[in-house]
């Protein structure tokens, strides 16, 4: 019987190799995707009722979460401070807020487009008033937060639909006004229904989600506007 000597190198097995990191499929990929996508809608409508209701300042992250159904720590993984958070709230509203405007082409008839424009933002006064109500807190707040978005993008976009309607004007389409007023009185009218709704129903009992009330108020509004805005003969 042989024995093996001390000093002899003992062989060693080979090494299992290392297992290879499986790249995630797209499907899998576009379902995460889309888990993060419905996290983050979820928190940011549950921050928008909250922030509509009492501001900024009047919310914390944490009533943010629990309305979510979420931890406060998977609310910071993505949103890491209640100013993100706040901002992202705001900048999804004016983005919603702000396209029907975009829409305005010189091409158009006028008072075509802007009676539809009227309807449109009824329809968001009467579907989203939490967000017209906290633009509108935002706005009478002095834009703290928003005041930078408020200065380039939306100010470049009403300049641009300003042009289209004084080409209007001049094309003698429409009656001569100061464009910048007839956005200004578009928004005011149309908004007023969501800003003010709890006035309104303490006048006539009623509000935006009464079909018979929601056509009542497009008519008297199409006609208030597009009335005073229809070319008139030279005196």
């Amino acid at each position: 019987m042989f024995s093996r000597s001390k000093d002899a190198p003992v062989k060693k097995e080979p090494a299992a190799p290392a297992k290879a990191r499986r790249t995630p499929s797209a499907a899998t990929l576009k379902r995460r995707h889309r888990l993060v996508e419905s996290k983050r809608t979820v928190i940011l409508d549950a921050a928008l009722q909250l922030f509509s209701r009492f501001g900024v300042h009047g919310t914390s992250l944490d009533q943010v979460a629990s309305l979510a159904d979420v931890s406060k720590t998977n609310l910071l993984y993505y949103f890491s401070t209640k100013d993100e958070l706040y901002l992202s709230v705001l900048r999804q509203l004016l983005e919603v807020w702000l396209r029907p405007l975009r829409g305005f082409s010189a091409e158009q008839d006028p008072l075509q487009a802007i009676g539809d424009y009227i309807r449109i933002k009824l329809e968001l006064s009467r579907d989203h008033p939490a967000e017209s109500r906290l633009f509108c807190l935002e706005i009478v707040q002095g834009a703290p937060l928003l005041l930078k978005e408020l200065q380039e993008p939306l100010r470049d976009l009403v300049e641009s639909k300003v042009q289209v309607i004084q080409a209007w004007i001049d094309s003698g389409q429409l009656a001569a006004i100061e464009p910048h007023h007839l956005i200004f009185s578009l928004w005011a009218t149309t908004q007023h229904y969501a800003d003010f709704a709890s006035q309104v129903a303490a006048v006539t009992g009623k509000g935006l989600s009464d079909p018979v009330f929601f056509q009542e108020v497009l008519e008297n509004v199409r006609g208030l506007i597009l009335n005073g805005l229809r070319p008139r003969p030279a005196a």
